[in-house]
C-alpha cells in the first residue's frame, strides 16, 4: 500500500463525536479527529470539515479518555521456578480489551548478568509481539562499576529513564543499604527515576525459616512472613535513602495501609518533591483474606508480594490515598502463572511462585471501587490510570492526553455499562482471575491504538508486532522540576476535589505520632477518612 493509500485508508483517519473530553485537569464536550496515528483536532464540531472516507464512532452519552498506561508489567519473564504465563501478545492483547494502550514492563538480569544483554533479550522477545506500545524499566540484581556503566548507555543510548531496585528477595536481588545509596546517587547523577520494591528481606527470610518450621507450609504462610510492618519499615528507609543524596524515588505497588502513610508522610516532609507512590488494582479490588482458604489452587493464585492484606478496608484506605494524591499511579503488577505453576509451591510457600493477573482489569476495577463508589472524580481516575504514570516517565504530552499532537491512543469508555469478569472470557493465558465473579461499571466500547481501532463493543482485533517500543527520555520535567526548584507541586486548578483531599489528609497526619515509633499500630490507626473530602 502507497502512502497515500494509507492515508486515505478510513483505519487511519477516525472522527469520534459527541462525546465527553476527560482529561486529568478537565473535561469537556469535544469532538475528536484522528489521522495517520495522530490526535489532529480536538473541539467543536462546527469548527472542523471531515472529509470523505472517514471512519465515524458516535460517542453520545460516552467518555472520550487517555488510553490507559500501566507502568508495572512482567510478561514472558522467568522467575526461578517458572515463566509468566502471560507473554507479550497475550499479555498486550488482554491490556487492549480492557482499555490500557501502553505497558511498561521490568527486565530483570539474573545477578552478574549484563544488563544490555538483557534488555536485548526482552526486546526481541517483545518487539514481534506486542499488540500495544511498550516501554521497559531496569531491574537492578547487584551493583558493581560495570553496573554503573551499563546505566549510563541504557539511559543515554536505549531509551531507560528507570531503574527497579529491591529491599527483598535476599541472596537474589536485595541491595543494602549502602549499594541502595550507591545506585541512588547514580541515578541522580543521569536525571533518571530510581524506583524500589520495598518489603525488608532479612525479616522476610529470618519469618520464613521460623514458619515452615513450625509447620506453616500453606499460602497463609506467605502473607505472615511478610505482614504489613515489613513493607513499611522498608518504604520509609527507602525514602529516607533517596532524599539523602537527592533522588526522585517511586515506590512500587504499595499494598498496606502502614506503607502509603509512609508515602503520605514522606511526600508531605519533603514537599512533594521526591516521592511518588503506585498501588495496584488487586490492592484495590480484593484482600489478603483469600491466603486463608482451604482451597490450595485458590489461596496460592493470590499469592503476590508484596501480599495482599487481610485487613478488608485495606482497599478502600488506599483509593483514598490515591483520591488525595499521596498516591499517583495504579498499575497491575501483572505477572501470571497457571494453577499448575503456582502447585510448585505445595508443602512449602516459599516456592509458590509470585504473580497475579490485573493488565485487563485494571481499569474497570479502578472505575468500580474509584469513581463508581464515589471516591474518585474521572479526571482524577485518567490521572492514575494513564497520565500521572506518562509524567513520571517523561512520555508526556505523547501519551496520557486528548490534546493535538499527541498519540491516538483513545478509550471511549461507557460508564454505565457494566461486565462481570471471568477466567472463562478474559483474554489472559492463564487459568485463574483474582477478581472472578466481580461485576464493574465501567467498560471500554472502543480502544484505539495510535489510531487503530484494536477494540470494539466485545470484540479485539489486534495484531502481534503492531506496538512499538516507546523510549522514555532522562530529566522528565514533572519529576525534576520540582527537585530543582523549577516549579512548585501542585494539584492541577481545576481538580479542587483533589486538592480538599489532600488538605485532610495532610491535616490528619500532622496529629499523628512520628511513624519512627510503631508502624503496625498508628500508622494504620489514621481512620480512611482522614483521605476522604
Amino acid at each position: 500500500m502507497s502512502n497515500s493509500d494509507k492515508t486515505q485508508s478510513p483505519q487511519n483517519r477516525v472522527y469520534i463525536k459527541n462525546g465527553q473530553v476527560v482529561n486529568h485537569d478537565r473535561s469537556f464536550k469535544a469532538d475528536v479527529y484522528i489521522e495517520d496515528e495522530i490526535i489532529k483536532f480536538v473541539g467543536p464540531a462546527a469548527d472542523i470539515t471531515i472529509p470523505d472516507g472517514v471512519h465515524t464512532i458516535d460517542a453520545s452519552g460516552k467518555l472520550i479518555i487517555p488510553g490507559g498506561i500501566d507502568p508495572h508489567t512482567h510478561l514472558q519473564t522467568p522467575f526461578d521456578n517458572a515463566v509468566t504465563v502471560d507473554d507479550f501478545y497475550h499479555g498486550t492483547k488482554a491490556a487492549v480489551a480492557g482499555g490500557t494502550t501502553m505497558i511498561i514492563d521490568f527486565v530483570l538480569p539474573k545477578r552478574n548478568d549484563s544488563m544490555i544483554e538483557a534488555y536485548n533479550k526482552w526486546r526481541s522477545w517483545a518487539d514481534p509481539k506486542v499488540c500495544c506500545d511498550y516501554g521497559l524499566h531496569i531491574g537492578l540484581s547487584w551493583w558493581s562499576d560495570s553496573v554503573s556503566e551499563e546505566i549510563g548507555v541504557l539511559c543515554k543510548e536505549l531509551g531507560i529513564n528507570s531503574f527497579k531496585t529491591y529491599m527483598a528477595y535476599k541472596g537474589t536481588y536485595q541491595l543494602n543499604d549502602s549499594e541502595l545509596l550507591d545506585v541512588f546517587e547514580r541515578i541522580r547523577s543521569l536525571n533518571a527515576v530510581a524506583m524500589v520494591h520495598a518489603e525488608n528481606g532479612d525479616i522476610i527470610a529470618k519469618n520464613e525459616k521460623r514458619l515452615l518450621a513450625q509447620g506453616i507450609t500453606g499460602p497463609e504462610g506467605h502473607e505472615l512472613s511478610r505482614q504489613e510492618e515489613v513493607e513499611a519499615e522498608a518504604v520509609h528507609r527507602a525514602c529516607i535513602l533517596a532524599h539523602q543524596v537527592d533522588c526522585p524515588l517511586y515506590v512500587v505497588h504499595v499494598m498496606s495501609k502502614s506503607a502509603g502513610i509512609e508515602i503520605a508522610r514522606a511526600r508531605q516532609r519533603y514537599s512533594e518533591k521526591y516521592i511518588f507512590g503506585e498501588t495496584l488494582a488487586s490492592g484495590l479490588g480484593t484482600d489478603g483474606t483469600n491466603y486463608r482458604c482451604q482451597h490450595f489452587d485458590h489461596a496460592a493464585g493470590h499469592v503476590m508480594s508484596p501480599p495482599l492484606r487481610p485487613d478488608k478496608t485495606t482497599p478502600e484506605f488506599l483509593m483514598k490515598l490515591l483520591a488525595s494524591d499521596a498516591l499517583q499511579t495504579t498499575g497491575s503488577d501483572n505477572c501470571t502463572f497457571t494453577k499448575k505453576q503456582k502447585q510448585l509451591g505445595l508443602g512449602d510457600f516459599t516456592k509458590i511462585p509470585n504473580g497475579i493477573n490485573g493488565l485487563e482489569d485494571r481499569m474497570s476495577v479502578v472505575w468500580e471501587k474509584g469513581v463508581h463508589s464515589g471516591l474518585l472524580d474521572p479526571c482524577r481516575f485518567v490521572a492514575v490510570t494513564s497520565t500521572n504514570a506518562a509524567k513520571i516517565f517523561n512520555i508526556y504530552p505523547k501519551k496520557g492526553v486528548i490534546a493535538v499532537g499527541s498519540d491516538a491512543d483513545i478509550v471511549i469508555w461507557n460508564p454505565q455499562a457494566t461486565r462481570t469478569i471471568s477466567k472463562d472470557t478474559h483474554h489472559h493465558a492463564g487459568d485463574f482471575n483474582i477478581f472472578e465473579g466481580m461485576t464493574v461499571h465501567g467498560v471500554p466500547e472502543y480502544v484505539l491504538v495510535r489510531g487503530r481501532i484494536c477494540a470494539e463493543k466485545g470484540s479485539v482485533r489486534v495484531s502481534g508486532g503492531y506496538g512499538r517500543f516507546v523510549a522514555t527520555p532522562l530529566r522528565p520535567p514533572f519529576v525534576y522540576d520540582r527537585i530543582e526548584g523549577k516549579e512548585e507541586p501542585k494539584v492541577e486548578e481545576q481538580n479542587t476535589n483533589v486538592a480538599k483531599k489532600k488538605a485532610e489528609l495532610y491535616s490528619q497526619l500532622a496529629a499523628q505520632e512520628p511513624p519512627s515509633t510503631k508502624f503496625a499500630l498508628n500508622s494504620t490507626s489514621i481512620s480512611p477518612e482522614a483521605a476522604d473530602g
